[in-house]
């Protein structure tokens, strides 16, 4: 991912090695938290929101400063995903820190189908008229934009059986 303009990897200065974006009460006690734990049990220096922000500061600029100083984003889109505003601001950064620091970005589709992603059908639109009435038009079609970009990705889909 990324384009010619965008400046080399190896130039980049990373703080971590991996960013985890996902929706907290769908797979922070289950799938993420193993993900993460099998991440770091390997060496790599993961971004996982409830370990490296400190109590008192403001959340929203410490993720979107950690997306960006992360070598690679994983994004567990899960059920209730695409209902969260925050998830899909954090999206969009990640999406553009693909194309503008050639970030790698990895989706993981757990127990959802990939193509509702890509054209927001199924729950997701239900959850996207619920954020034409909340939210501005151009906000709503990034996010929707960012969403088909990144189901759009060579991904990795899982499901319970």
């Amino acid at each position: 991912m990324g384009s010619g303009a965008a400046p080399e990897a190896s130039s980049i200065k990373w703080k971590y090695d991996i960013f985890l974006s996902f929706r907290g009460e769908d797979t922070r006690n289950g799938f993420t938290s193993h993900l993460h734990k099998a991440l770091e049990s390997r060496g790599y220096d993961v971004f996982m929101d409830e370990d490296d922000l400190q109590v008192g500061q403001v959340i929203k600029p410490e993720l979107l400063q950690a997306i960006g100083k992360s070598k690679i984003s994983v994004i567990v889109f899960s059920k209730r995903y695409a209902d969260s505003s925050w998830c899909l601001n954090e999206l969009v950064k990640i999406m553009e820190c693909g194309r503008t620091l050639n970030q790698i970005v990895l989706p993981i589709f757990y127990n959802v189908d990939p193509s509702d992603f890509r054209h927001q059908k199924g729950t997701l639109e239900s959850d996207f008229q619920k954020h034409t009435i909340r939210h501005k038009d151009e906000v709503v079609k990034e996010w929707k934009d960012a969403l088909t970009e990144a189901a759009d990705l060579c991904a990795g889909v899982l499901k319970d059986r």
